[in-house]
């Protein structure tokens, strides 16, 4: 059974820095695209960033580029989301999401079906 665990969410002062993981179990993770999402109320979600576990390749969210990191652990089977020069707007309950699929190449096409419950992320001005 698929259980992804997010922990690391909090309340910080912008310019602050934040550091989310992902434990994930009873999914095949190596050779896997996990990812990161976030939503805020009232609005979409939306995706910030995904790293394939078979290469390290990443991919990231105009808004986030150049201040997140995602980056995993194939021993340890967990995905991190490292957030600095953190904004208001950042603000959101962040979920992790790992690829149905059980074996790809990438990221391309994967399809998000295994979701954590979410942490939240509070940043203040």
């Amino acid at each position: 059974q698929a259980q992804l665990v997010e922990s690391g969410g909090g309340s910080v002062q912008a310019g602050g820095s934040l550091r989310l993981s992902c434990a994930a179990s009873g999914v095949s993770y190596s050779s896997n695209c996990m990812g990161w999402f976030r939503q805020a109320p009232g609005k979409e979600r939306e995706k910030v960033a995904n790293i394939y576990t078979g290469d390290d390749s990443t991919d990231y969210a105009d808004s986030v580029k150049g201040r997140f990191t995602i980056s995993q652990d194939n021993v340890k089977n967990t995905m991190y989301l490292q957030m600095n020069s953190l904004k208001p707007e950042d603000t959101a309950m962040y979920y992790c999401a790992a690829d149905r699929r059980a074996f790809s190449w990438s990221c391309e096409g994967a399809d998000f079906g295994y979701w954590g419950q979410g942490t939240q992320v509070t940043v203040s001005s």
